[in-house]
């Protein structure tokens, strides 16, 4: 758990006013819940490991002693998403979209882009069984990371159904489904992650020998297709002599190609599975769908992807770029989560951004625009004297009541060191008022980076102000651009 100083506060508020400007354009609507659940509301949601994981609150006053625990902090912003919507159904639209920008809680072990503490910013949609929301969602999550100036992250998709009939197909029983799926989770983190676990529970040899050699052909397999894929387009690119005949090169084809091959080969394991059969299409149509939506290449099937959490029943998926272990994001369909909590089963489909991941990449990679590490003012006014100060106190009041952010330095005194305290904070202007300003009405305008200053009669200088604002606003603004243009030509070269 982090404090955050200024600089820090200023990111964060960027990356959520992206990410909320782009989920809402999607139509999803804000909703907040308290931090603190009643246990038995996130208990059992999680599996095994997740249970471990939930700060638990001990009970208060009298019932301190018991040691008993009765509330505790959420520990995902789902879990207390279907308990509202099961409490509120008939205040809610049967088709309901929600975003939800809000810390929770694990007590987990800490790691580069994983606290104790930290922001989920979840997107999920009620009420519809249609594969369009899984693809909806994927689009909603793609276009914030773009927005966000990210263009070299994949999209892994899987479901839950594919899975269990893998393995009910290589004869592992279904009691200890769970754990290995548990161990495959883990997979593209530490391969060896998953044989330790079969082992520790016990999954019979043979079985556990033609689930691996399945799951390991097959990824091999996919690689080496989209390897071979990119190897074709590679050399029509470089012996293409004009426009026209990269058009040759469907590379997004290639791709998909890739999937369905997977696809099928996914179904001759599974044979005769209806439910294999039906998960198959739904992720099919998942793949389309999001395909044409996003770039070609970045969104793929990958069957070593589990997802941990218990309550996913179908279609599950993630997010990730190259250089941070784990997931920028991920999320799935939970169909029966909201029934634990009504009588009434309703579809779930849902999405989740980890905050401080993204910030953690965005800073490692300097993606923050120049203008987002921000001043704390417009203009510092500041006393070179005691009398000075009531004048000075009155002249930042009405600097404010003119829409400008002042900052009134409580200290009277040399104005060279007011200049490096407002130029070591990054305020572009100060104006320090003495004896003259107050006698002759006026004022002199510094850059505390330059020397010297502009004299200008008081009532011209909220005029000039803005003015130089909104010239240095102009600046920002061309060197965001360079800057942003710069790192997209980085991400597209990366891309190609």
């Amino acid at each position: 758990m982090r404090d955050f100083l200024p600089a820090d506060v200023r990111k964060r508020e960027y990356v959520i006013g992206i990410i909320k400007e782009v989920y809402e354009r999607y139509g999803f609507e804000p909703l907040e819940t308290p931090a603190v659940e009643n246990i038995e509301t996130l208990m059992g949601k999680y599996g095994e490991e997740g249970n471990q994981l939930i700060f638990k609150i001990l009970k208060r006053g009298e019932h301190e002693k018991s040691g008993e625990a009765d509330l505790a902090l959420r520990y995902d912003l789902t879990v207390p998403l279907a308990r509202v919507v099961a409490q509120y159904q008939n205040e809610l639209p049967k088709f309901f979209k929600r975003y939800q920008i809000q810390p929770v809680w694990r007590a987990d072990r800490p790691a580069r882009g994983r606290f104790r503490e930290f922001y989920q910013c979840d997107v999920d949609v009620l009420g519809s069984r249609s594969m369009i929301v899984e693809a909806e969602l994927i689009s909603a999550a793609s276009d914030a990371l773009e927005a966000l100036g990210f263009n070299d992250f994949t999209i892994r998709v899987n479901h839950r159904n594919i899975l269990t009939a893998v393995l009910n197909a290589s004869n592992i029983p279904p009691a200890i489904h769970s754990a290995v799926l548990i161990g495959l989770d883990k997979y593209d983190k530490n391969p060896g992650s998953l044989t330790e676990a079969m082992a520790n529970i016990g999954v019979p040899y043979e079985s556990g020998l033609k689930f691996l050699t399945f799951l390991l052909e097959n990824v091999t397999r996919f690689k080496d297709l989209v390897s071979r894929a990119q190897e074709a387009a590679s050399r029509q690119i470089a012996d293409a002599t004009t426009v026209e005949e990269l058009d040759v090169v469907d590379f997004s084809r290639l791709f998909m190609d890739a999937n369905e091959s997977l696809l099928d080969r996914i179904a001759g394991f599974t044979f005769p599975s209806l439910a294999a059969e039906k998960a198959i299409e739904d992720v099919r149509k998942v793949l389309q769908l999001a395909e044409n939506r996003t770039k070609p290449r970045r969104v793929f099937l990958d069957l070593t992807l589990a997802r941990g959490l218990s309550y996913y029943t179908g279609t599950i998926m993630e997010m990730n770029v190259a250089d941070l272990p784990g997931s920028l994001g991920g999320g799935g369909r939970y169909d029966n989560l909201v029934g634990m909590f009504s009588k009434q089963s309703i579809p779930a489909c849902g999405f989740s951004l980890g905050l401080e991941r993204i910030i953690t990449v965005m800073n490692e990679r300097k993606m923050f625009p120049l203008s987002v590490v921000g001043s704390p003012a417009d203009l510092m006014v500041a006393s070179f004297d005691d009398e000075s100060q009531p004048v000075a106190f009155t002249f930042a009041a009405e600097l404010r009541a003119q829409g400008l952010r002042v900052l009134l330095h409580p200290e009277s005194g040399n104005p060279g060191k007011h200049r490096v305290y407002a130029r070591d904070r990054g305020i572009p202007f100060m104006i320090v008022i003495g004896e003259n300003e107050r006698q002759t009405g006026q004022l002199i305008l510094v850059e505390p980076r330059i020397r010297g200053g502009q004299q200008l009669p008081k009532n011209e200088i909220v005029s000039a102000i803005r003015q130089r604002l909104e010239e240095k606003k102009k600046e920002r603004e061309m060197e965001d651009k360079t800057f942003a243009d710069a790192i997209k030509q980085e991400r597209d070269k990366a891309d190609q």
